[in-house]
Formats: C-alpha cells, structure tokens, sequence
C-alpha cells in the first residue's frame, strides 16, 4: 500500500478529531449559567462580582472537590480601573476538572467577621464532568 493512500485517512481522522476537542475554557459569570458541564481536563473559570472594601468576601463552601481542582486562589481585580477606593470588582477562580462524576460549587457573600448573621448572596452551581 502507498504511503499516500495511508496518508490521507489518517489526516480525515485528525482534522475530525481536532474539531470535536471541547474548548479548554468554560467560563462562569452568573448562577443562570448553571449547570455546568465539562470534559475532563477542562478549566473551569469563575468569576464573581465583588467589594472586598465593604468587608464582604466570597467565600468557598463547597469545591465539588471530586472533581474539580483549585489552580490558583481568589484574585480580586478591579476591571473598571477607575482608581476609586471603594469601587465595585470582580473575583476570579480557576478551577480544573480531573475526574468523571459530579459535585457542586457554592460560595457565600458575606463578611467572615459575622458568621451569625446570613449570606447576602449564595451561588450554587452544579458541576458535572464526562
């Protein structure tokens, strides 16, 4: 057999191949946008409106920690750039899908100081991973 006559099947199936790899990058920017699914080795990104200056913080209750896998901690960024003590940001979280199953995400908005008084703002996610 000629080595073209391989050559072209093998190039069908890896072109086939590259246009079914589900996108490295899932991002998440509101409750709504939930339930996720993701393949396994697929980054999740979360990002969060928030105000660390009014002493409110989001904070991790639940990781699906049966698969998903922290890549990096909070980061608070200010995208408005405005350069006003007080204003208004956003916080991200990179998360990285390793195993098949399902769990879920929750956070809580409120600030750590008072864990007698409730959550302004809860997200919940549910985390499914093929």
């Amino acid at each position: 057999m000629s080595p073209t006559r391989l050559f072209v099947p093998l190039a069908l199936s890896l072109l086939a191949a590259c246009a079914t790899q589900p996108k490295q990058n899932v991002t998440v920017e509101k409750q709504s946008e939930c339930p996720v699914q993701l393949h396994s080795g697929q980054n999740l990104i979360l990002t969060l409106p928030s105000n660390p200056t009014t002493g409110y913080r989001w904070a991790i209750q639940d990781s699906a920690g049966g698969v998903l896998r922290a890549l990096s901690p909070e980061v608070y960024s200010n995208p408005q750039d405005a350069g006003i003590v007080g204003s208004a940001g956003i916080s991200t979280w990179r998360f990285q899908s390793f195993a098949a199953g399902t769990g879920r995400l929750r956070l809580t908005y409120s600030q750590p100081w008072a864990p007698e008084v409730p959550a302004v703002e809860t997200f919940d996610c549910a985390i499914s991973v093929n």
